[in-house]
């Protein structure tokens, strides 16, 4: 996998940097350095430590390799500054308590199960338009999603598919999978993905 265009963050933006830190922290605690982090993850260590710096925001498939690499599911990096209510912990994900994970070029994740979940995770995420995961990538598991607004684009294995608002998908993870968002207004997909090793 080659490395993928850095984004810079947003100046002004109310999202908390915390990705890169996370990422140094546990590479840290596992005992790694940045050149065994990036040969494991396929990437250059220049470009996990623009990450680390919180200098830029991964694309999807590097963040994948590198909580692999980390021995993580994607969901370890999920952060949020709200608090779960006691009666909800375990049950309830309120709005206002997402945790969320900012990805390059503006497309956002919200983990809408609470943590942990032993079989199964749901995402909301934001495409904004013209974004695209740049590479396929596959992992374990089945994963399905609704499209509720816009449009996508979707590629499994050889197969391609045109999305509009309402319609739905689901494949085996294991097989290479990118997408895209090809309109002018943002694509909202709600996934449901088991086990969940995103």
């Amino acid at each position: 996998m080659s490395n993928n265009s850095t984004t810079q963050p947003a100046t002004g933006s109310a999202e908390p940097h915390f990705l890169g830190t996370r990422i140094r922290g546990l590479r840290k605690r596992r005992g790694m350095t940045l050149a065994e982090l990036a040969q494991m993850s396929e990437l250059t260590a220049g470009y996990i430590s623009q990450l680390e710096r919180n200098l830029a925001y991964p694309s999807i498939p590097a963040l994948f390799n590198i909580a692999r690499s980390l021995g993580v599911t994607i969901q370890w990096f999920f952060a949020s500054e709200a608090n779960t209510a006691p009666e909800d912990h375990g049950y309830v994900v309120r709005k206002n308590s997402r945790m969320s994970v900012h990805y390059e070029d503006g497309i956002v994740d919200q983990l809408l199960t609470p943590q942990p979940n032993r079989q199964l995770e749901m995402l909301h995420s934001r495409f904004p338009p013209g974004t695209y995961s740049q590479h396929s990538y596959s992992h374990e598991g089945e994963e399905a999603g609704f499209l509720l607004s816009g449009s996508f684009e979707l590629w499994v294995g050889e197969r391609y598919f045109q999305l509009n608002e309402g319609d739905s998908f689901s494949f085996s993870s294991q097989e290479p999978h990118r997408y895209g968002n090809p309109g002018d207004v943002d694509a909202v997909v709600v996934w449901v993905i088991t086990p969940p090793t995103f």
